[in-house]
């Protein structure tokens, strides 16, 4: 049954996909390609001094993105540290320093890690200003790097990438703020509240009373979903009925997280003049996808035991509204994606079922990713893949015209490596250093053991992906966990964008090479095999000696 359930959904999500793909793709792509600026547009550059035709190297684009992340720290820190006294905080009081700094790094980056229960920790002012604006402004420089990058394909000896501030600023007035408010007005229609009413005492039905919780919910779910950020308005996020109320509302938030990210390849074909090869990257991202939802599906509906064998499935910490299809369908999503949000508790998978929502993660999240950032990690595999098939034949690799030279492999490999390095050098620390080892195992961990490790290495490998969900068995609070996490964070962030577009200024000052017989060519269903190949083998070959002392441990047991 579920596995009908499973097929059923899926085939819904990929009609409405497809039937987006191409007319938001190719707005995207007009979007950044029109030389005109919006009215409201042109008076914003007016008062911050923004030469809307100026042009950018890739180290202007990027002190322009570091700079304007920084701010957003500084704002959102400043407004938790002020919740006091700011209007409509609920009487709730400042958050504390460490998980002011967490929070403020969280949004800013797009993580959306969570470590307190939004409803009783953050007021309106608090979630409207500081952590819905993020949602916004993250998203939009998610997508101006991935633009940059493409315009590094794209142009030919100029070294100029554009201009970060008009791309952020088209991001998100012309797509994200549009399909924000639509998708809200969805959602409200489907159940999920928009009110500002505070905390409401109301009678049980034994006769008691209970707290209920209310707030600008549907405005912030849709951005959340749409920017693929993934912070929730309660504490059980998209398992909560206010906020994910029905199943269809479920399946509508499944589509918001990938309509963006899916879209993209079409944009990138389209602003290179070659849409086969979107279709490529398309293809790759849309495999990876699907075999991971059937590896997640298979272990669920098995279980791991006598008891979920006989109950039809591992049930644990799913909601029984949706059930184990709906469930893996909405993990998958969220963690192949960079958004985090769950409708279920990952930490009550069965061992395998958890390991896929890492491995998810652990890919670089490009099946297909976060909101820009799944794209450009795609490119920057591409060109690891055409590197590859150059050695095999003795050629200097080519990608879209571009000669693929030892600085652009460079900044590739380094690409790659700086993830995995934040996750495994922070998930290391975490036992290593006696003192932090003890605070760890006595107040974070409370399953010891195979599962409790697998919990710390979720908790990194969710920041330095920069995804933001979590086994939320942990107990993250803590000056260690803000301050690791948080950091894990920002790297995981920040330095990727500065390979990326140091990429793509290196490619921007290329002239284009002419295709000849030897050129690989990178839209046929060859190059689509050979990336999925070499996305595996890096993950593997990264991944599995940890993974073999956690959850792999753990599901031989």
């Amino acid at each position: 049954m579920e596995a009908w359930l499973l097929v059923a959904q899926l085939a819904t999500l990929a009609i409405i996909l497809a039937v987006i793909h191409r007319p938001l793709g190719d707005y995207m792509a007009w979007t950044f390609t029109s030389a005109k600026d919006l009215k409201v547009e042109r008076g914003l550059y007016r008062v911050v001094g923004v030469d809307s035709a100026g042009e950018q190297t890739w180290g202007a684009y990027l002190r322009g993105v570091l700079a304007f992340s920084l701010i957003g720290v500084l704002f959102v820190y400043a407004l938790q540290r002020l919740q006091a006294v700011l209007p409509y905080s609920l009487g709730l009081p400042a958050v504390p320093e460490g998980l002011s700094f967490n929070t403020a790094v969280s949004f800013v980056t797009n993580t959306n890690w969570q470590s307190y229960s939004p409803e009783v920790t953050m007021g309106y002012t608090v979630q409207i200003a500081g952590l819905a604006v993020q949602n916004f402004v993250s998203a939009g420089v998610g997508i101006a790097v991935a633009v940059a990058l493409i315009r590094g394909f794209s142009r030919r000896s100029t070294g100029t990438l554009g201009n970060f501030w008009v791309d952020l600023t088209r991001a998100t007035f012309r797509i994200l703020l549009p399909l924000a408010v639509i998708s809200s007005i969805v959602l409200i229609a489907g159940g999920v509240i928009q009110n500002f009413n505070g905390f409401t005492e109301v009678t049980s039905l034994t006769g008691g009373t209970a707290t209920v919780p209310g707030g600008p919910v549907a405005s912030q779910e849709a951005i959340k979903m749409l920017g693929t950020n993934g912070g929730g308005f309660f504490n059980v996020n998209s398992a909560h009925p206010f906020e994910n109320p029905t199943p269809w509302t479920n399946l509508f938030e499944i589509v918001l997280m990938l309509a963006i990210p899916f879209s993209l390849p079409r944009t990138f074909g389209k602003m290179v003049g070659d849409t086969r090869q979107g279709f490529a990257i398309l293809a790759a991202m849309g495999t990876l996808f699907l075999v991971s939802l059937a590896a997640l599906t298979t272990f669920e509906i098995i279980g791991s035991g006598t008891g979920t064998q006989l109950a039809g499935g591992a049930m644990e910490g799913k909601e029984q509204r949706f059930g184990i299809a709906a469930s893996t369908l909405f993990a998958t999503t969220s963690t192949i994606t960079s958004t985090g949000a769950v409708n279920s508790m990952h930490d009550s998978f069965t061992s395998l079922g958890g390991m896929m929502t890492l491995f998810n993660m652990m890919l670089g999240e490009i099946a297909p990713g976060g909101v820009g950032s799944g794209l450009y990690g795609m490119l920057i595999i591409a060109i690891i893949t055409v590197f590859i098939a150059g050695l095999l034949v003795g050629r200097t690799p080519e990608y879209l015209g571009k000669k693929l030279g030892p600085r652009e492999i460079k900044l590739a490999s380094l690409y790659i490596l700086a993830t995995p390095t934040i996750v495994l050098v922070g998930t290391a620390l975490s036992f290593a250093i006696p003192a932090i080892r003890e605070d760890v195992e006595g107040t974070s961990i409370w399953n010891p053991g195979l599962h409790g490790f697998t919990e710390v290495l979720y908790a990194f490998t969710s920041a330095g992906n920069n995804n933001g969900s979590a086994f939320a068995g942990i107990t993250a609070n803590t000056p260690w966990f803000n301050t690791a996490l948080g950091v894990a964070m920002l790297l995981g962030r920040f330095i990727p964008i500065v390979f990326v577009l140091a990429l793509a200024g290196s490619l921007a000052a290329q002239s284009k090479v002419p295709v000849t017989a030897g050129t690989l060519p990178t839209h046929r269903p060859q190059f689509v095999g050979l990336l999925v190949g070499v996305v595996l083998i890096v993950v593997a070959l990264t991944y599995f000696p940890v993974l073999a002392l956690g959850p792999l441990a753990e599901g031989l047991q």
